[in-house]
């Protein structure tokens, strides 16, 4: 999947590209059929929301789910931020967010780089998030909420929330993120299950708790580019990836065919990978 000279300079503009129905039912049913043995285990990849039995976030499955292993290499997914960076990429995290229904909570506003150079020591700005929807978005279901053009402003102050959920953060206050929508505007993209976003790491966003009736369970993939390897060791081998291996893409009908992938996490976590 290759990006238009429009689409380019629209990234470079937002700080974001929405691709809807870029996946096939055939392939999101897939991937959903996976996602509730992974989010019954009680493996510490599982972090749950506050106070609930209810997943927030299931970290590395592409270690030891098949379907999953066969997305993070998938073209559709990674060839696009290669195209943006000239550069090949690793997977800095993989993670299934699960904003379950009635019980999913906020995503306070932040930049996912600055998480990623206070904790990780990542270098430069040179990774992206790309997401797809495992369920259908709308307005009640707590979509992503972007500040367009946010991400042309590098790195902002945040301050390192560890109370309001049941994941820490670094977030950015109040008085800013009103300067910010007053510049920029906000947007929210919605759209049917298999829809795909594309986004810059430094781009402001946050979402909404989940007061509705319908899930919203999105995957994303954070890829870095290999020379911008992460520096710092500081959060577990599961949340901030230690293999820096250019990721080899799959053919595009990978979700469809059982293409042999590693599973090195199978059988269980790793001790080292927990520290």
């Amino acid at each position: 999947m290759r990006l238009t000279s429009a689409q380019l300079e629209q990234f470079d503009r937002d700080g974001y590209l929405f691709f809807p129905s870029t996946f096939s039912p055939e392939e999101i049913k897939v991937l959903t059929d996976e996602v509730p043995s992974l989010y019954a285990q009680h493996r510490p990849e599982n972090v749950r929301e506050k106070g609930s039995d209810a997943v927030r976030t299931n970290f590395a499955a592409h270690m030891y789910s098949a379907p999953f292993a066969r997305l993070a290499r998938h073209p559709r997914m990674v060839e696009p931020v290669v195209q943006v960076f000239g550069e090949p990429v690793y997977m800095h995290q993989f993670k299934i967010n699960g904003k379950m229904a009635f019980d999913g909570d906020v995503w306070q506003w932040h930049q996912d780089f600055g998480t990623w150079f206070n904790d990780d020591q990542m270098p430069e700005a040179r990774a992206m998030n790309v997401a797809i929807f495992l369920d259908a978005v709308n307005e009640f279901n707590g979509p992503l909420m972007f500040i367009p053009g946010s991400h042309k402003l590098g790195v902002l102050d945040a301050g390192h929330d560890t109370e309001t959920t049941s994941y820490p953060l670094w977030t950015i206050d109040h008085a800013t993120i009103t300067r910010l929508i007053t510049r920029g505007g906000l947007v929210a993209p919605k759209g049917p299950a298999g829809s795909m976003i594309m986004f810059h790491s430094c781009l402001v966003h946050a979402s909404t708790s989940n007061l509705s009736p319908w899930n919203r369970v999105s995957v994303y993939l954070s890829l870095c580019t290999v020379s911008n390897h992460i520096r710092r060791f500081k959060r577990p081998e599961y949340i901030a990836h230690r293999d820096f291996t250019p990721i080899e893409c799959l053919p595009d009908d990978c979700l469809l065919r059982p293409y042999e992938v590693a599973l090195p996490w199978k059988d269980g976590t790793p001790e080292a990978a927990l520290r």
